[in-house]
């Protein structure tokens, strides 16, 4: 019972970062396919695996696409089993989840969809179709991934199909597809950077019987204890970021600022430790966490990035390797300002 419990507790924000955790499980499915067909074709590119074709290379589409669908498939196998098979169903309703977690959520779908679509559209590129074609795969892929999670969230009776959610997964998905008819290429580009949080373990008396809890308490049955977890799952430490590449908006082709250099706003929030408020239940207690110890603040960032994808570098491998890093912010100096109050603060190195 505990542990359903906690399972039930996590579950809301937990799923967001289970989409992006079963896009990995999905991307590396379709490299197994992918490199499979590379070993028992004998007729290759000279430059490699990893070079892109530079026309229609049909087994690498073929296993692109039959590996993503695939994954896709299992993907939407396994969530329905693992998160929505303890639940009761319902018939097709909505949800309106509009503030809740601060819209932590809500970035992360943004993030979400936009670098799904991103990293399959590379696929794309890889295979050798033509840039706009591997673009509007990659949108599609990515609005299908996500519109499945809302659909399963529509026929459990505890949650909904959110529009919120389907607003954001758009979002993510034009920023993509309108900056590669715009520009051909990707001048701003969402990032996420986390890091661990300390949680006060002061108690917090129960407000209806006699017994204690903690923040830290809290943190755990919500968003885990190891790295990894904190990583995925804790909004308190997740930073989401629009990074914009200077020298691409910049006119002069002789400018002196580097190539790869960025400047990126990001967004957060602090003292989460419930989806609208911070009270909750544990067994028959019910607990409330004090606004002014535990002030539900909103926070934006101000910092410089690095884009990965614009260091230059010969090795097809090592270009790869720099795209699915882009997907992370660079940790470098920021500036905050929230919406407790107390002004701006520094940080000579955030992550």
């Amino acid at each position: 019972m505990e542990e359903k419990r906690k399972q039930k507790i996590s579950y809301f924000y937990q799923y967001e970062f289970t989409i992006m955790k079963s896009f990995i499980f999905l991307t590396i499915f379709s490299v197994f396919f992918l490199f499979s067909d590379q070993v028992s074709a004998q007729k290759e590119q000279k430059d490699g695996f990893f070079m892109p074709a530079d026309t229609l290379n049909k087994a690498r589409a073929y296993a692109l696409i039959g590996g993503t669908s695939v994954g896709y498939a299992a993907t939407m196998i396994g969530l329905n089993a693992a998160w929505y098979a303890d639940f009761e169903r319902s018939s097709f309703h909505f949800f309106n989840d509009w503030g809740e977690w601060n819209d932590m959520d809500k970035v992360g779908h943004f993030y979400s969809a936009y670098n799904e679509s991103l990293i399959l559209m590379y696929g794309g590129l890889w295979a050798g179709m033509p840039r706009k074609k591997a673009m509007w795969m990659g949108v599609g892929f990515g609005a299908l991934f996500q519109t499945s999670i809302e659909v399963l969230d529509g026929f459990s009776t505890k949650w909904g199909f959110s529009v919120g959610d389907i607003a954001f997964n758009t979002g993510g998905l034009a920023l993509l597809a309108a900056q590669e008819l715009a520009w051909q290429e990707q001048r701003i580009t969402l990032k996420l950077s986390a890091h661990p949080v300390t949680y006060s373990r002061t108690p917090i008396f129960a407000v209806n019987g006699e017994g204690t809890t903690t923040a830290a308490d809290r943190a755990a049955d919500l968003y885990g204890e190891k790295f990894y977890e904190t990583f995925l799952k804790d909004y308190n430490g997740q930073t989401l970021w629009a990074s914009f590449n200077i020298r691409s908006f910049l006119k002069k082709e002789d400018s002196k600022i580097p190539k790869w250099l960025n400047i990126a706003v990001g967004y957060g929030a602090d003292n989460l430790l419930g989806g609208f408020s911070n009270t909750w239940a544990v067994d028959d207690l019910n607990f409330r966490a004090s606004p002014t110890e535990f002030p539900r603040r909103r926070q934006f960032y101000l910092s410089f990035d690095i884009d990965f994808t614009r260091i230059k570098s010969r090795k097809p491998f090592l270009k790869g390797l720099l795209i699915c890093l882009n997907a992370l912010k660079f940790p470098a100096p920021a500036l905050e300002w929230n919406t407790h109050g107390g002004g701006f603060r520094f940080y000579p190195i955030y992550f």
